[in-house]
This record gives C-alpha cells, structure tokens and sequence, in this order.
C-alpha cells in the first residue's frame, strides 16, 4: 500500500466570552479561541492535514474568513466537508495522529471522547484516531496561558488500491 503523508497545524488565542471546542467537544473552562469558527484548533489541524495529503490546499483556500458564511460555524462542520472532499478524489484515511498544545484545562480525561468523537466525524474506527496532549512547560503565548495549538498527521490512501 501507498499512503500519502498530510501535515496540519492551528493555533488560536484564548479570550474571555467564548466556548472551549476541541476535538469537537465542548470543554469546560473559563476561556474559549478566538476565531471565525468556533476556533477547534484540533478539527482545524486535522483540515489542514488531509487536505495536504490530498494536495487540495488548505483549510483557509476552502473556507475563507472572509466569507460572512462560516462565521460561528461548527468545525465539525468543515471536517466532514474536508472528508467529503478527499473521499471525492478517491482517498480513504488511514490514521490521524493529533498533538494538542495546551496549559490548562487539564486535556487527558477528555481524550478518550476527543478520540472517539473525531472518529464518528471521520466516519473511520477509533483504533485508526490518536490524540495526546501536551503543555509547553510556561515557555511562550501557550505555556503562558494564552493560546492552544495543535499539530495534525494523516495517512490518506486510494480507495482503488
């Protein structure tokens, strides 16, 4: 089997007044990302990650924050319409692997549903889907406190193969 690599990487800034969305779950905490969407730096990443495994572009080329429609959007949303769109060019995904970047909230209890939830939005096992979180030891904008990141990997193949 040939596999095609993707790469994805989000970050967005912490602010007052809005909701935690990672991994496509709500996630109690005091602050939310700032963002067009809901700011789901883990979604966004995955975006980023099969589009370029799929030579597609980016998540930015697809859905412009410019574009008045995707204001306040669910990035599951966007997910399944990247999913969509690779299957459409004749790939399946074979795995993701997700590094999340964060101080606080305390991620580990929630990975499992992060996981498990990023699986249904993928329409791919559980087994196939890998989140990890990990913080930047207070060293910058996110081990300060004031930004998540993610970086996303993919493996896509052809469906034909």
């Amino acid at each position: 089997m040939s596999g095609r690599i993707g790469f994805g990487y989000d970050l967005h800034r912490l602010v007052e007044g809005r909701r935690l969305v990672l991994g496509g779950i709500e996630i109690p905490f005091s602050k939310g990302l700032a963002g067009h969407s809901d700011a789901d730096v883990v979604l966004h990443s995955i975006c980023d990650a099969l589009l370029g495994a799929a030579a597609l572009g980016d998540l930015g080329q697809h859905f412009p924050e410019t574009d008045p429609r995707y204001v306040g959007i669910s990035s599951a949303v966007l997910l399944d319409a990247v999913r969509a769109k690779i299957a459409e060019r004749g790939f399946e995904i074979e795995n993701v692997d997700v590094t999340i970047l964060a101080e606080a909230p305390r991620l580990s209890p929630l990975l499992g549903a992060m996981r498990d939830r990023v699986a249904t939005l993928l329409r791919i096992s559980p087994d196939r889907v890998n989140i990890k979180a990990k913080t930047n030891e207070g060293v910058d904008a996110i081990g300060r406190g004031e930004a998540i990141a993610a970086y996303a990997v993919c493996v896509l193949r052809r469906l034909s193969e």
